[in-house]
């Protein structure tokens, strides 16, 4: 993510944000262990392990909280750098390029072994040439056999810097504005209660009627909390006041945070609680402050303490987008053969978890990243390969 020499207090597009690079590599990371814990847990999943355990659930009540909502707020600062290097026009295309292309790609070969696995718990018995037939009669999920699954990400991304771009442009040409909005802001009870008191009101009003379904078309709940952090994480990259407040109150946010989320596993996360309208606001009041004090307080230390690069950034920076794409239906293909093994969950729990990551590492590292074919079907820039008669440029050259 770049920036250029700064003006007043405007962040610019020619310095590298490794802060938020971590960040990215961070919150894709954990969709490899959170996705493994859904085989075990209660809630409703493709396949399910033989034995469920609510053991699994709490750490990833945890992380469910804010996991997506810190990858959408990346990604709208991603938005915010690639707009300040290329024009509007040149930022569709990358768009298209860099997320509808591996888009199509996963949803005719990376998802459909997904639902091959499903049908085949649920009592199909064919083999997987007959079903790949039914992916092309277009019936949505789950009644037919076209689907996304996971890659609901890369749909949203898609559709938000599309209908969002002329509200991003806008908010960039006037910086006027934003240097009053990041003013505001610079109080820490307002970075804190204004947010909330948005999203709590846009659940109360939309959760009942749209619960979320990743469907794109009537996911309107899901829509007012990801676009909004997607434009928030667009707005804070305008000013570097935004990120000087993040870290100013890196601490209070830490303590808040910590606070709430022992009350949380104490009061709600560990017991099961009948509870009224009012008492689901107090919750839902709860939880939000609690998750958007995390993403606070990471950015806040990760703008403080993760301004640096080294081989494994360079290198995980780049893999995570094949990872993502890759790691669910790596996920499903190992955990359909061990369902029925009698073995302990938590012994199964670790397999999947390393085995997940060695095969997606070994894909990574063995066939995507060499093929410039498969570097644009997985969403990666393409390389111009060195000829045979070119000479090799010194290392110490190399910008």
């Amino acid at each position: 993510m770049e920036t250029k020499p700064a003006q007043s207090h405007s962040l610019s597009n020619n310095i590298r944000r490794y802060d938020l690079d971590w960040l990215r590599v961070l919150a894709f990371g954990i969709l490899i262990f959170f996705h493994v814990g859904m085989f075990f847990n209660h809630w409703g999943w493709h396949i399910k392990n033989n034995v469920i355990t609510h053991a699994v659930e709490w750490p990833m009540r945890f992380s469910s909280q804010w996991r997506m909502s810190l990858l959408f707020m990346i990604s709208g600062a991603g938005v915010y750098f690639a707009l300040g290097s290329r024009g509007p026009a040149a930022f569709l295309k990358e768009r298209f390029v860099r997320i509808f292309v591996p888009l199509v790609f996963g949803m005719f070969v990376i998802v459909p072994p997904q639902i091959f696995f499903e049908r085949l718990t649920q009592g199909q018995t064919y083999d997987y040439g007959d079903f790949y037939k039914t992916v092309f009669q277009f019936v949505p999920y789950p009644e037919g056999s076209f689907s996304w699954h996971h890659l609901w990400y890369l749909v949203y991304i898609f559709c938000y810097s599309l209908l969002g771009l002329p509200l991003l442009l806008l908010l960039r040409r006037h910086a006027g504005f934003t240097q009053r909005v990041a003013a505001f802001f610079a109080n820490p009870w307002a970075l804190i209660i204004v947010p909330v008191l948005w999203h709590v009101g846009g659940s109360v009003l939309l959760e009942e009627h749209f619960p979320t379904t990743h469907n794109l078309v009537r996911d309107w709940n899901e829509h007012f909390h990801d676009f909004t952090l997607f434009v928030t994480g667009f707005v804070i990259c305008t000013q570097t006041r935004f990120w000087e407040t993040l870290q100013k109150y890196r601490q209070l946010t830490l303590g808040i945070w910590i606070t709430l989320t022992i009350a949380l596993y104490a009061y709600y996360w560990t017991v099961d609680r009948d509870m009224d309208a009012m008492q689901w606001l107090v919750y839902d009041a709860i939880k939000t402050t609690n998750a958007w004090c995390i993403l606070l307080s990471i950015f806040g230390y990760g703008y403080t303490y993760l301004q640096f690069t080294n081989p494994f950034l360079k290198y995980a920076n780049e893999a995570v987008y094949p990872f993502y794409i890759l790691h669910q239906t790596v996920i499903i293909c190992l955990a359909y053969p061990i369902i029925q093994a009698p073995v302990h969950w938590f012994v199964k729990f670790v397999y999947l978890c390393i085995a997940t990551f060695v095969i997606c590492l070994g894909m990574y590292h063995f066939l995507i990243r060499r093929s410039n074919l498969l570097r644009v079907l997985f969403g990666m820039k393409t390389v111009k390969r060195r000829k045979r008669s070119e000479p090799v440029t010194p290392i110490s050259s190399i910008s």
